[in-house]
């Protein structure tokens, strides 16, 4: 699913609502979302999943064309958990 894809669902949802508006909602949503894991927030959608920042330690790697090793800095992800509706829903 694309960026259209789910501004043309939110016009069929609300048929007064012009694709502008329906991209604007979407990214202001992403925006939000977007500052609130950078400053280390959770975010629970109910139904969806939990979004929260995970932090990395430095690691040693290897480098793979040479085999030498290289230190990995500390970094942070995202991690992603399904609730369990959306796994139910995946696994029927």
């Amino acid at each position: 699913m694309k960026r259209s894809d789910i501004v043309r669902t939110i016009q069929v949802q609300f048929k007064h609502m012009r694709a502008n508006d329906a991209a604007a909602i979407l990214d202001t949503v992403a925006d939000h979302m977007i500052e609130s894991v950078s400053k280390g927030d959770r975010i629970e959608i109910r139904g969806f999943g939990t979004f929260q920042p995970r932090a990395r330690a430095t690691k040693i790697g290897y480098n793979p064309c040479t085999g030498q090793p290289m230190e990995l800095p500390a970094n942070t992800t995202i991690l992603f958990k399904p609730s369990r509706e959306l796994t139910k829903e995946m696994n029927e």
